[in-house]
């Protein structure tokens, strides 16, 4: 069973009723019991990153999410869910991330010709090996929506990139921890692919 954290950000049901086409048993929970219990977690969501975390506190949800990444839980964050995985965000300054890994939230720069948010298809740039990738082709599209992107601060972790203005770290991973600044509920037969990968991890 993969639980779907819920403090109450969108397009919780968009990635509930993707598993659901995996054949994947999926609930969509702050239940701390529940969240820790699932053989997967997944934290998805769109908004900005302050209110984001504030709502994560507000339930108590920050101690859990630690608690199922130390675990060795698969975990795997989506959009927003990528972005509070780290420290900070330039989106909302003075707000601390959730910290389980290392890198800067940045606005993507303006450009001209270059429209802000970044909204629609763009190729992936992958790495060999990279797990939640395994069996999907180098420059597969997927689709983002977003102003901010991840620099991460290891580039170790980096399992995809994407260009738009800027590089984009558009996929990490270190050890059960995963996360995509795009959308694979939404990305067609690609993204469905990825989330098999992440519902086949031991």
């Amino acid at each position: 069973m993969t639980a779907i954290i819920d403090y109450d950000a969108g397009n919780l049901k968009s990635v509930e009723k993707a598993l659901a086409a995996l054949g994947e048993e999926a609930v969509i929970s702050r239940d701390p019991e529940v969240v820790t219990g699932a053989d997967r977690v997944i934290l998805p969501g769109v908004g900005a990153f302050g209110d984001a975390m504030g709502k994560i506190r507000q339930y108590g949800l920050e101690e859990v999410i630690h608690q199922v990444a130390e675990a060795g839980t698969p975990f795997l964050g989506i959009c927003l869910g990528l972005q509070l995985l780290f420290e900070s965000s330039e989106e909302s300054p003075g707000t601390p991330g959730l910290g389980i890994l290392s890198g800067s939230i940045l606005r993507i720069p303006d450009e001209p010709g270059l429209k802000i948010p970044h909204m629609g298809w763009n190729s992936l740039d992958i790495q060999p090996g990279a797990r939640l990738f395994s069996g999907i082709g180098q420059g597969a599209y997927v689709y983002f929506v977003h102003s901010y992107y991840l620099k991460a601060s290891d580039p170790s972790i980096v399992a995809a990139s994407a260009e738009y203005g800027v590089r984009i770290h558009a996929s990490v991973e270190k050890g059960n921890v995963f996360a995509c600044q795009f959308h694979p509920e939404k990305s067609s037969q690609v993204g469905l692919k990825i989330l098999a990968n992440f519902l086949a991890l031991n």
